[in-house]
């Protein structure tokens, strides 16, 4: 069994292979970089947590590269759906029911959400999209190309795709601080992405920041109103920091 450390090194290997990775970037990924430090900026209502290279005084930005990559959704971990996500899909993929949708295009799906650092900021669970027909439970959480993913890299339900696959390559949770609830969001590092690079200013990334922002905050209150709806469960960890 691969453990996630070297699921990443195969991951950023096969990455090299066609595109060009900045060391930094690359160690990064592997954890060999000792003094990161999370710098936090707030867009609109959003918390982004932007790592920081102390000794080399830069940061770590993204862009995507898109239409030359593909990888998010050729190495897709899992498609947790929301109660919008499921009404959108049940029409768009022509089911007469959601039961019917439910019952043969999803499955249950159990995950950790973390910080920039690892800490586990909350468990949720929620009826995730099968990846491939016949997904098995333990390949949950493993990456997958999707079957919606056509062979010129673009999406077969790209109208009506689930609320996640925007989010890609930033993930999102919300933190309870002092009673307040907060919604954060950092980079995801599965060494899939080829867009990673690093700079000595914040401003290349301001307006993707920003775009992001609304996008990260709509997705939350879809996640929220899933909940609310039972349709999924979350479990908060409080930070009385």
């Amino acid at each position: 069994m691969v453990n996630e450390n070297d699921r990443i090194k195969i991951a950023l290997e096969r990455l090299s292979k066609n595109f060009s990775i900045e060391k930094k970037i690359y160690d990064l990924h592997l954890g060999k970089i000792n003094k990161v430090v999370d710098k936090k900026i707030k867009v609109n209502k959003i918390i982004f947590h932007i790592p920081y290279l102390y000794d080399e005084n830069l940061f770590v930005l993204w862009k995507c590269l898109w239409p030359d990559c593909h990888n998010c959704c050729k190495n897709q971990a899992r498609l947790p759906l929301t109660k919008n996500d499921i009404t959108r899909l049940t029409a768009g993929l022509g089911y007469k029911s959601k039961i019917d949708f439910i019952k043969n295009e999803t499955k249950i799906s159990s995950w950790n959400e973390s910080e920039l650092f690892g800490n586990v900021i909350s468990t949720i669970t929620m009826l995730s999209l099968k990846r491939k027909k016949e997904e098995k439970e333990e390949e949950d959480g493993n990456p997958i190309r999707c079957r919606f993913l056509d062979l010129n890299g673009n999406c077969d339900i790209q109208n009506f795709k689930p609320g996640v696959c925007s989010l890609y390559p930033f993930s999102s949770w919300i933190q309870v601080d002092n009673g307040l609830s907060q919604i954060h969001a950092t980079f995801q590092f599965t060494g899939d992405c080829p867009g990673f690079y690093t700079s000595n200013s914040l401003d290349p990334i301001k307006d993707i920041l920003e775009q992001y922002s609304h996008i990260i905050f709509d997705y939350n209150m879809e996640v929220n109103l899933t909940i609310r709806e039972k349709y999924a469960c979350i479990n908060l960890v409080e930070n009385h920091n």
